[in-house]
């Protein structure tokens, strides 16, 4: 850009009929903002000073009658000036939105795994309260079947009295029935009643 500068500062410089001067070393310091920065590409240094000796050249030009020229030039070096500090501004905003975008996600990343690892975490505790219910599950499930076996074993046991019960009043009655016919045979009496539903 300090090429650029210089070389359109040249351009007019050559369009002028009579060469200026070159102005001492102090009016340099003084206008600091027409010096443009070093480049990469080193610069004439006479051609930065040719800026700076027109623009601070001011008598020389009022008594030639060129103050429109000069005015046209400080226009186009305020131009300059503001366009170099508009990009300037530009740069340094893209770099602000860059760094808070990197920024931005990084604390989104550490984020991002914070939840993760919250999520993992309760997941975790979850899988481990639903292992815990199983094995409870599975505890009362088998204290349960052992309550049912156990009833059952109890209802086979009561069951087998009873058949034991009807057994033993069956056998009773069977020897009681053999003691009566052995008792009528004996005394040759017959039986009052026979068979239940035949009267005498």
């Amino acid at each position: 850009m300090a090429e650029e500068e210089s070389k359109k500062v040249e351009a007019e410089g050559s369009s002028e009929t009579a060469p200026l001067p070159p102005e001492p070393t102090k009016d340099v310091t003084e206008e600091k903002v027409v010096i443009p920065p070093p480049s990469e590409e080193k610069a004439d240094d006479s051609k930065t000073l040719a800026v700076v000796e027109k623009v601070a050249d001011t008598p020389t030009e009022k008594s030639r009658g060129g103050s429109t020229e000069r005015v046209a030039q400080l226009a186009r070096l305020e131009t300059e000036k503001r366009i170099s500090l508009i990009k300037a501004w530009e740069e340094n905003e893209k770099v602000k939105v860059e760094n808070k975008f990197l920024t931005m996600s990084n604390r989104a990343a550490k984020q991002m795994s914070s939840i993760t690892a919250w999520e993992n975490s309760k997941k975790a505790a979850i899988e481990a309260e639903l292992k815990a219910k199983e094995e409870e599950l599975e505890k009362q499930k088998a204290e349960y079947a052992e309550k049912m076996k156990n009833k059952m074993a109890m209802i086979h046991k009561t069951a087998e009295e009873k058949r034991a019960i009807v057994e033993a009043k069956r056998g009773e009655d069977i020897l009681k029935a053999e003691e009566m016919a052995a008792k009528y045979r004996s005394t040759g009496l017959a039986p009052k009643k026979l068979f239940g539903c035949f009267g005498a």
